[in-house]
């Protein structure tokens, strides 16, 4: 259905789907900033060859209906996305126990926390970019398959700086995955479920939380666990169990998973992507006994053009420098025409909520470490400076038991997404959680009992994965099709530099001036709610 445009809110825009399927229209977004949507005018009738349809691509997810096919790929992509949690919050469980085995100091413990996210920052664009050119499905296989094999290779580190660079490599792949899985699942998606279905899906990072804090629990607490004539240090053991999650999601997407068929129609895949939409169909409607309608698709050959483009590039240093314009190309497009505002609004969103959250979540089983004798993390800042000369050992499971309930705490949330979602709009989510995380960790820093360090930080993870959720869905909705993992790949590595300073800054920090990062936290929280306000309303857009 089309909405009623009013003359001041009119601005041009190119279709992203070319050819005689689509046209060029106006739209306004609820708050007067235009988004993508295709025109269904002017669909040509074959009189020759009985009047086969050409649906566009919002068309034809509506004839492949909704049920099964959705809620088994629901769960292999949410299980994809679980295993990135579970292999970013590998390491800050591992953080109390490993410093005495690899001799780590705060500052130590801060740049092993901010490697990961450095390769996040890396492999977020390098791999977003892939998606957009050579495929979803594959890229993804390739991601998942880095993480899990470097993230298990780093149980076998004799040293911190070995250690440091697998992690590092193993981020590379946490940073494809991560923005391409939100891309892949949202392609296949009817409109009107979009919102819901994407918060689902963010409700795994939630379940990847549980299970790292889980087998933290579960393992860690050991010390050493004997392997037949070795005597294996229990952290060891629980880093190679968290690269499973990911070395069996890369294998679930090369046998069973099939390519978007968004992507594969501006591909000008047209075969291949019915294929996809008969799959869906068969799935959806199993026990109906109803066939499959019989109709064409509206193409597009502009990812084929690019692939000439590239082919002109001659060799060696031209080659080089040609394939960095066009690989930088689609961040030229996100800052230019009718995109630059809510490039440069997601931008500073991204920032503030990424060093809030990352800066805080990473360091949460460090801090509560330092209130065991009860008090608030900076209550006493002389305890932390004697970290080098405490023993690790025997491990206090107290530690991964405040870690796992607070994952637990969001549960809430997601479910508050989930029912939510498609009727408030990820915008107003995004802007009102922020805010209220902002005073939820200022509140962390006022308290000086640990009970209440707990329970504040069980509130503050529960609302800011609202935030998360409503940014997943906006993210996916703002941008096209032949731009939206790039984008996503952009704005998570503008991400990862904001948690790598926040790491960082709290490693510097936590044992001189503990209060510093917490209240630059809610600050920052604090402005990304404010500018969160100034996004356009994205509720059931169609994608384009």
């Amino acid at each position: 259905m089309s909405r009623r445009v009013q003359p001041r809110d009119v601005e041009e825009k190119e279709p992203l789907l070319t050819g005689d399927c689509l046209q060029p229209s106006d739209l306004d977004s609820d708050e007067g900033e235009i988004l993508f949507e295709r025109s269904t005018a002017n669909i040509p009738d074959d009189v020759e060859k009985s009047a086969l349809r050409r649906l566009t691509y919002e068309e034809a997810v509506e004839e492949a209906g909704f049920g099964l096919f959705h809620a088994l790929l629901l769960v292999a992509c949410g299980w994809a996305n679980a295993s990135d949690a579970v292999e970013i919050l590998c390491v800050s469980f591992l953080l109390p126990t490993a410093r005495c085995d690899l001799h780590l100091s705060s500052l130590h413990m801060g740049l092993l926390i901010a490697s990961v996210f450095l390769g996040m920052m890396v492999g977020g664009y390098v791999w977003g970019y892939l998606a957009d050119q050579r495929g979803r499905q594959r890229v993804l296989v390739v991601s998942l398959t880095v993480n899990g094999l470097f993230g298990g290779l780093a149980s076998l580190a004799p040293w911190f700086w070995l250690f440091l660079l697998l992690r590092f490599i193993s981020g590379v792949g946490v940073g494809g995955s991560i923005p391409v899985i939100f891309s892949y699942f949202s392609e296949f998606l009817p409109r009107l479920r979009r919102g819901a279905m994407i918060s689902a899906l963010a409700t795994f990072w939630m379940a990847g939380n549980i299970l790292a804090a889980g087998l933290a629990w579960l393992v860690i607490p050991w010390a050493h666990i004997p392997l037949g004539r070795l005597n294996v240090q229990s952290w060891r053991i629980f880093v190679v169990l968290c690269s499973v999650p990911s070395l069996t999601s890369a294998l679930i997407f090369r046998l069973l998973l099939p390519e978007s068929p968004k992507f594969l129609m501006e591909a000008g895949r047209e075969k291949e992507a019915l294929r996809v939409f008969r799959l869906m169909f068969e799935l959806n409607q199993r026990g109906t006994n109803k066939a499959f309608p019989i109709f064409g698709l509206c193409t597009s050959p502009t990812q084929r053009r690019e692939s000439g483009e590239n082919k002109n590039c001659g060799l060696n240093l031209q080659r080089f420098c040609c394939l960095c314009k066009t690989g930088l190309a689609p961040i030229r497009q996100l800052f230019t025409g009718s995109l630059r505002s809510r490039s440069f609004t997601l931008l500073i969103v991204f920032y503030c909520i990424s060093f809030g959250y990352y800066g805080l979540w990473m360091w949460f089983p460090e801090l509560f470490k330092r209130t065991e004798d009860g008090g608030s993390p900076c209550a006493n800042m002389s305890r932390p400076s004697l970290l080098l000369n405490q023993s690790c050992y025997p491990v206090k499971t107290v530690v991964y038991m405040e870690g796992f309930v607070i994952a637990a705490s969001n549960l809430p949330g997601n479910i508050f997404t989930i029912l939510l979602m498609d009727t408030i709009g990820g915008k107003a989510f995004l802007s009102c959680s922020l805010l209220l995380s902002s005073v939820s960790v200022f509140l962390i820093y006022v308290v000086r009992t640990k009970a209440q360090s707990l329970a504040l930080s069980c509130i503050f993870s529960g609302v800011s994965v609202i935030a998360w959720n409503a940014l997943d869905v906006v993210g996916t909705e703002l941008y096209p099709t032949n731009l939206r993992s790039s984008a996503l790949g952009f704005f998570t590595g503008v991400g990862r530099v904001a948690a790598i300073m926040g790491n960082i800054v709290f490693g510097y920090l936590v044992d001189t001036s503990c209060a510093v990062p917490i209240l630059l936290v809610s600050a920052l929280l604090l402005t990304g709610g404010i500018v969160a306000c100034f996004l356009p309303q994205t509720r059931q857009t169609e994608l384009t």
